[in-house]
């Protein structure tokens, strides 16, 4: 009987011991320990850029981009700023922006379009097209996180610029999904010397909603007057 005693004990102490273990474990966890964010890298396909991508390549062997540039890369919002160098004079921009894409696209194609420059700068806009596709804020952010460490480990002494989500009118039923994107790139982004524009509330009039006069006819893409809003907002963080 009192080795059954003996061997009860042993167990409830180990048993204690264990669930020490465990409950300090969650402690810790819950005072900053981090999950890696999903993402969709693993399901996602990038061949239908492919002959875009391409074309830079072409283009680069016909007129090589300059050393040391600062590359813009993204969705169509970069692609259609073909007044980059005009409003950053002085500066060597690059736009290799191509409409459409999702931010694990520029994950698969960043060797190819931004690594391989050595940019002094990298400056990003993607992921509405991600959150119109029907995937989650957090899956969105997973890319977002992938797209920023494979810049930093390709690209070490380059400075990183993430663009906010903007609020487009066509897409207005996204917005918290818009919103909650935004939140969680912001909070990366200052945990990780990444500078962050939040170009959201500039896009916004006095009633909340998005500016009517800024947008083309498809009330996703900007005009002119966008433009100009991004330009002031970028300008100062140009190197």
């Amino acid at each position: 009987m009192k080795m059954m005693e003996r061997i009860f004990c042993l167990g409830r102490g180990k048993l204690a011991a264990v669930f020490s273990a465990l409950l300090v474990a969650a402690v810790l966890c819950g005072s900053g320990c981090e999950t890696a964010p999903k993402n969709s890298l693993a399901t996602h396909r990038s061949a239908q850029w492919e002959n875009e991508i391409s074309a830079f390549e072409a283009k680069d062997k016909t007129n090589p981009p300059p050393q040391n540039p600062i590359v813009f890369v993204g969705s169509s919002s970069i692609r259609k700023w073909t007044t980059l160098a005009a409003d950053f004079p002085g500066f060597p921009v690059v736009n290799r922006g191509f409409g459409g894409s999702q931010l694990a696209d520029s994950v698969n194609f960043a060797d190819r379009i931004v690594i391989k420059y050595q940019p002094r700068e990298v400056v990003v806009y993607a992921g509405g097209n991600d959150i119109n596709a029907g995937k989650s804020a957090e899956i969105v952010y997973g890319d977002f996180v992938a797209l920023m460490e494979k810049l930093q480990a390709g690209l070490p002494h380059a400075r990183l610029v993430f663009i906010s989500s903007a609020p487009n009118p066509a897409r207005w039923a996204q917005v918290k999904k818009v919103k909650r994107l935004n939140s969680l790139a912001e909070k990366y982004c200052r945990q990780h010397d990444i500078a962050f524009i939040n170009v959201f509330p500039l896009m916004l009039g006095a009633d909340g909603q998005p500016l009517p006069d800024i947008y083309v006819a498809d009330r996703l893409h900007m005009n002119a007057k966008g433009y100009a809003i991004w330009r002031q907002a970028v300008a100062p963080y140009l190197q």
